[in-house]
């Protein structure tokens, strides 16, 4: 893995968790969204509050119609967040690429001021 989550990261996890199998427990969020148990009490009380889950029967937590929106507004979110990394790396790679022409140009330069020295 190697970067930390952010917490829309593990919002969109645990809304995940519940879509897929249409409901679930604290222990199978926990698990799947990959989360401690404190971390986990935390986070699932936020989302209650903020209607993006529901406690169902048999101590199953539900997916409201809010919970599915912000799912796809997050995935949508994630699109544009992969398409704009991709220009930024485009863009570095045309910065890397002036920059070694400026270098090539350089050298270029001191070559022909080191024929200048050498005939005159």
């Amino acid at each position: 893995m190697g970067k930390y989550r952010g917490k829309l990261q593990i919002v969109a996890d645990m809304l995940s968790v519940v879509s897929d199998n249409n409901d679930a427990k604290k222990t199978r969020i926990m698990y799947l969204a990959n989360l401690s148990w404190d971390l986990l009490n935390r986070y699932l009380d936020d989302l209650v509050e903020a209607g993006l889950l529901s406690f169902g029967s048999s101590d199953r937590y539900v997916l409201t119609p809010k919970g599915k929106q912000f799912l796809y507004m997050y995935s949508e979110y994630c699109k544009r967040c992969e398409k704009v990394e991709e220009r930024l790396n485009n863009l570095d790679e045309e910065r890397k690429t002036l920059e070694n022409m400026c270098l090539n140009s350089k050298e270029r330069m001191k070559s022909a001021n080191r024929e200048i020295c050498a005939q005159g």
